[in-house]
Formats: structure tokens, sequence, C-alpha cells
């Protein structure tokens, strides 16, 4: 009963950002993350499905991407989730940490726009839609590339992650790199200092804001849109198509390069079937795992856990909540990262 008070604390703290010296050491049978909501929803399922199949219990705390990595860097999880890899500094501020990909995303965006079932939307005008220039749906810019449908007189509301997100950081990195205006006066990151919109936590906040307000856009997980029913612009990609997401779309904007570490992002794809804003998620764990009193078996238990969510039954259940699995030379570079761990210096296995 202690040490499940122990995992209870340790938790909270994760959530308000307390100082480890007010957990301890934390040991368990199970395993404990924290960080993106962006998968959550793949990983519910999949976490459930390891349960069954191993008797290993995964707690998961959504609390953001940003809070994930605090967590790690403050040692109270086992590993955090994140939709933005640790940049060099990052990496420099912290024991050596792994980047496993567990599978490809897309921040769509979703609105609400009565009696508008397909809108399409440029770089440009999401770039001026965020930077408060464009404010009203009728506003011709936005008539030009949407011939035919009857935009509504009403305003924009965009609409904004308030917590530190790693769907942020892929949003506004995929923003700096089409807009120059964007890179130069706001800037790619998981917390941002925004031009216009209203906030709103996590994914499920943001697409609770969108349901609720007439006007409302928002940049969310494909999954929270489609479970909450709400539309999904087309977003013109770098080779000029309009397209949706998609696992088809998702995948094909992950065809380039991939270095062997996988910290890579996939926005603005070259290829023409690619939906633009597209990305990998990651679990991160440290790669020496002897640290505060750990044990082999617990540094075990994250290596096996690891390896099942790159392998055939954690990836099959990606299409089936909107995400596409990696791709065989992906898993391949996972596998390697996941064998890299090691426990006083030897390899965990």
């Amino acid at each position: 009963m202690k040490r499940i008070f122990k995992i209870a604390a340790c938790l909270l703290a994760a959530a308000a950002m307390l100082p480890l010296a007010s957990c301890g050491s934390r040991k368990s049978s199970g395993l404990v993350g924290a960080g993106a909501t962006f998968p959550l929803p793949y990983y519910n399922m999949a976490f459930d499905a390891y349960k069954t199949a191993t008797g290993v219990a995964v707690n998961y705390g959504a609390q953001g991407s940003g809070t994930g990595i605090r967590s790690l860097a403050d040692r109270l999880v086992d590993f955090a989730g994140s939709d933005a890899f640790l940049n060099d500094e990052e990496m420099k501020s912290m024991p050596a940490v792994i980047h496993v990909p567990t599978c490809l995303g897309a921040a769509v965006l979703a609105y609400n726009l009565p009696g508008v079932k397909e809108l399409r939307l440029t770089p440009q005008l999401l770039s001026d839609i965020y930077m408060g220039k464009l404010d009203m749906w009728s506003d011709p810019a936005i008539a030009a590339v949407n011939p035919g449908v009857a935009l509504p007189d009403i305003k924009i509301f965009p609409v904004y992650r308030s917590d530190g997100s790693g769907t942020t950081y892929v949003f506004s990195h995929y923003l700096s790199q089409v807009s120059e205006e964007w890179a130069q006066e706001v800037g790619a990151g998981k917390a941002l200092k925004w031009p216009a919109g209203m906030a709103a936590k996590g994914n499920p906040g943001v697409a609770g804001n969108i349901k609720q307000t007439e006007g409302a856009i928002g940049y969310i997980g494909s999954e929270y849109a489609f479970s909450a029913k709400i539309p999904m612009a087309l977003m013109q990609n770098a080779a000029g198509n309009f397209v949706l997401p998609s696992t088809e779309s998702i995948s094909a904007a992950a065809t380039g390069d991939i270095p062997e570490d996988t910290r890579v992002m996939i926005t603005n794809s070259a290829s023409e079937q690619a939906y633009p804003i597209s990305c990998l998620t990651w679990l991160l764990a440290y790669q020496e795992q002897s640290y505060d009193g750990r044990t082999l078996e617990q540094a075990k238990a994250l290596q096996d856990f690891l390896y099942w969510m790159i392998g055939p039954d954690a990836q099959a259940m990606t299409v089936k909540v909107h995400y596409a699995p990696l791709s065989p030379d992906m898993a391949a570079m996972a596998k390697a990262r996941i064998a890299s761990m090691t426990f006083n210096g030897q390899p965990v296995r």
C-alpha cells in the first residue's frame, strides 16, 4: 500500500512540477510515464493491450510534452511522451536520452463553420489567421481558395494550446517553415507568445473549444477531430495539392532521410501526397538505467515495454485510431535505440 501511495504522490508531483526530493526513488512493479496528449488515444489502447498480454500496468499522465520532459528530467517517471524531440541543448542538459518513435500522426486544422463541409487553407492563410491579420471567415483571401463555398460572415477564433505542448511545436515549426513573418515574429516552440486567439489546455481542451464555438479553428491531433466529429481543413502542401490527413498522406510525409537517432521533423514534406503538418511522436527514456536506486528488473521491464510498442501487435493498432504505423526502416532504427540501453554500463539484455 505504501508503494502505491508513493507512485501516486510522484504523479501528483509531476503534474505540479514539484521537486523530485519530495518523492524519493520510485520503485514499482508497473511502469509510469507522462507527457504528450497527442498520441493518447493510441497509447490508451496499446497500454491496455500490453497489460492484458503481460500483466504489467503502464500508468500514463497525459499532461503535455513539456511536462513529460520535465518529469523525466526530474526522474519522476520511467519514460516521457513527446511530439517534439529534445534539441542539442536539451540533450546536453540531461544524461543520455534515447528517442523511441511509436507512430506517426498529424496536427489537423479542425474548424466549426456552420454549413461548411469542405474548407481549403493555404500556408499563408493559416499564418495570417494565427497572426491575427485575418479576422473574418468571409474575407476575400479565404474565399479565393474556396470557390463555390458559402463562407459565413462570422469572426475567426483561432484556438491554441495554453500548456507546453509538442503539438504546438509541430504546428509552429511548420508555420516557421512556410512563413518568414511567422519565423521572425513568433517562431517555433512548445510554448509561445501568441499574436491572436484563445487558449485551451491539451488536445481535448482545444477540441472542446472548437466544438463549442462557431467560427473557431484550432490545431489538434487527428483522432480528436474524428472522435469529436469536427470537420478538418484540407491543407495545401509543398507540391501545391490540397490534402486531408489520412494514414496514407501522413505516411507519405515520412519518405525522406531519417537519422539513426530518429530526431527529425517531417513537416512540409516535398511529397505530392503528403499531409504537410505530419509528425512523429516519441517515448523518451534514459539510456543508462542504473540511477536513483533503480534495479535491473525495472530496466528490463522498461526495455521489454519499449520493444513491444514498436512490434507488430502495437503497430497494428495505430490505424484503428487514425495514426500511421512506423515503416520497417524506422522500426529497425527504434529497435537499435532500445537495444542501446544499459545498466551499470552493460547492455540491459
